[in-house]
């Protein structure tokens, strides 16, 4: 049976749509602050409860093995609406901060059977090229966690007596999430999934004894490291520069340009290797955090282009991390072992922000931002050897 045309385009869409509940509460958070009064520490609190939300969701999602039991686009579908229902719940909240962070723990567990499902839906229908799908895939996520910042600048720059822009993203990323589990429900038909197996414990002892799994996974450690606290101070970063009307749009563009890393990474991939395209763009981005003291006072389009590129590297090597982890796993212990390492890094992301952003908040960023590169540079020592053997084999 031939791949309909329009089945990569609604996954991606909607991988795109579902994964705009991620930030969308980051990205109004300082009108939210203002309205309720929220603690400074909200940021780092907020963002970090909707990572352990989706450590959760993806421990019970495999455990219980949902995607299997159940047709994975009636599962994309369930958690799509469901989140967008608890995204949406916020605007019942009158200050209410801890049923705000319950909210977005709830909104991170529920993102756990819409990217990863999304992926699994993906490989039923791309076995022989999910490579290429993946990079796509994962370029729709970044663009889905950008997204919020560019609608809250739209929101800004045409509001007039209507609805506070916080309340306008808030309905438009739920209506948009709910959107895109309604078309891949409706939009992408049934396919034997890719059938998972249990979880397994062994795949911890694998991920450990074996070198090459081990030198894949522990790279993708250091990438998340740095990822996701540098996605959480953004806006941060923006504010140092630009105006306080322009922060959201600056924050777009600094984390969607990491769709471009990802796309293009995955090209260079096909020939040069994933290890070395992860290699160079983890390196990059570590230069990035080093340069951060510099960037930060330079001119204002290097500023700019320094943000940017930031952008582009700090993502772009994530396709090829899960690509290269998925090469090396044993193969009956794949899937455990894809579950586990995203389970860990996220944690790791979770470590990563409650030091990162609260520390941005006591001390200047020209002194924080560099340490992010703690987390390239021992990703990148422990990435050595695959890099090594893809240069030998050429």
């Amino acid at each position: 049976m031939d791949t309909p045309a329009r089945i990569l385009p609604v996954i991606v869409l909607a991988q795109f749509a579902g994964t705009s509940l991620w930030f969308a509460v980051n990205a109004v958070l300082p009108d939210l602050q203002r309205a309720w009064s929220l603690p400074p520490a909200a940021l780092a609190t907020l963002t970090s409860a909707v990572q352990l939300g989706f450590v959760a969701g993806t421990l019970v999602f495999a455990l219980l093995m949902l995607a299997d039991r159940f047709r994975p686009t009636r599962v994309f579908l369930v958690c799509s609406l469901l989140g967008a229902l608890a995204n949406a719940a916020v605007l019942l909240l009158d200050g209410q901060y801890a049923l705000l962070v319950g909210l977005r723990f709830a909104v991170g567990f529920l993102l756990a059977g819409i990217y990863p499902v999304g992926m699994k839906i993906a490989a039923s229908w791309y076995r022989e090229g999910l490579g290429a799908a993946l990079g796509v895939l994962i370029a729709a996520l970044v663009l889905g966690t950008a997204l919020p910042h560019g609608l809250r600048a739209l929101a800004a720059a045409n509001v007039g007596d209507g609805l506070p822009p916080w309340r306008i993203v808030v309905i438009g990323v739920s209506l948009l999430a709910a959107l895109g589990g309604v078309a891949t429900a409706f939009l992408v038909p049934e396919r034997p999934p890719v059938q998972g197996a249990p979880i397994r414990i062994a795949a911890l002892g694998a991920i450990v004894a074996q070198p090459r799994l081990r030198a894949s996974v522990f790279g993708y450690f250091g990438h998340m490291w740095e990822l996701y606290s540098l996605y959480a101070l953004v806006p941060t970063i923006a504010a140092v520069r630009v105006a306080a009307d322009g922060v959201s749009a600056m924050s777009f563009w600094a984390i969607a340009a990491g769709a471009v890393g990802c796309a293009g990474g995955g090209l260079v991939a096909r020939r040069i290797g994933s290890a070395r395209v992860a290699q160079w763009q983890l390196a990059v981005s570590g230069a990035c955090c080093i340069a951060a003291p510099l960037a930060l006072q330079a001119p204002f389009p290097l500023f700019v282009a320094w943000l940017l590129l930031w952008g582009v590297t700090v993502a772009g090597d994530s396709p090829q991390f899960s690509a290269l982890t998925a090469r090396n796993a044993p193969p009956g212990v794949t899937g455990s072992v894809l579950t586990f390492t995203n389970c860990i890094g996220f944690a790791i992301s979770v470590a990563s922000i409650e030091v990162f952003v609260r520390a941005a908040q006591a001390a200047p960023l020209e002194t924080v931002l560099p340490w992010l590169a703690l987390g390239p540079v021992l990703g990148l020592w422990a990435l050595a050897p695959l890099a090594r053997q893809e240069r030998a084999t050429g």
